[in-house]
C-alpha cells in the first residue's frame, strides 16, 4: 500500500508544482505538451522532478512504515524498492523526452534511502504518539 501512496504522491506533487509554479498562465495553450516535456528535461525541471519524487518515496515509505507499526525503515526501504521497480518500467523506450542517464541513476539511488527515511519518520512519530515502536517492544520482551 506505501509503493500506491508514493505512487499518488508523487504525481501530485508534480501537478501542483507544475501548475501552481511553473505554469501560471492562463489556461491550457497550443502546444502544452511539448512546452511541458522541455520544461521537465531543463536542468530546472530534472532537480524539481527528483526532489518530488523523493519526496513522495519519503511519503509512501512513512505510510507502509507506519500502518506496520514494526521493521518501519526496512517497510520504508521497500517502498523505495517498489519505487525503483516502478521508474525502470515507466522509462520511454525511444530516445526522444528521455532524460540523461546520470539523472535516471541518481534518481534510482535516492529512492530506497528517501523511503528508509520516512521509514524513520515513522518510528519517531510513533514514538511522539504513544504508539510502541518496534525497539520498544524488543527491549520489552526480554
Amino acid at each position: 500500500m506505501g509503493a500506491v501512496v508514493d505512487f499518488i504522491a508523487t504525481f501530485a506533487l508534480v501537478a501542483f508544482y507544475y501548475r501552481f509554479y511553473v505554469a501560471q498562465g492562463p489556461g491550457a495553450t497550443e502546444g502544452f505538451e511539448e512546452e511541458m516535456a522541455k520544461y521537465w528535461l531543463s536542468a530546472d525541471g530534472l532537480l524539481a522532478s527528483l526532489l518530488l519524487g523523493s519526496l513522495g518515496t519519503l511519503i509512501g515509505g512513512f505510510y507502509a512504515a507506519y500502518k506496520a507499526g514494526t521493521l518501519e525503515m526496512k517497510h520504508g526501504a521497500l517502498v523505495g524498492l517498489c519505487s525503483i521497480i516502478v521508474g525502470l518500467l515507466m522509462q520511454p523506450s525511444g530516445s526522444e523526452n528521455q532524460a540523461p542517464e546520470w539523472f535516471l541513476a541518481l534518481s534510482l539511488a535516492a529512492a530506497m534511502p528517501a523511503g528508509a527515511l520516512g521509514g524513520f519518520f515513522a518510528e519517531l512519530f510513533s514514538g511522539v504518539t504513544g504508539k510502541k515502536s518496534s525497539t520498544a517492544r524488543l527491549s520489552s520482551d526480554r
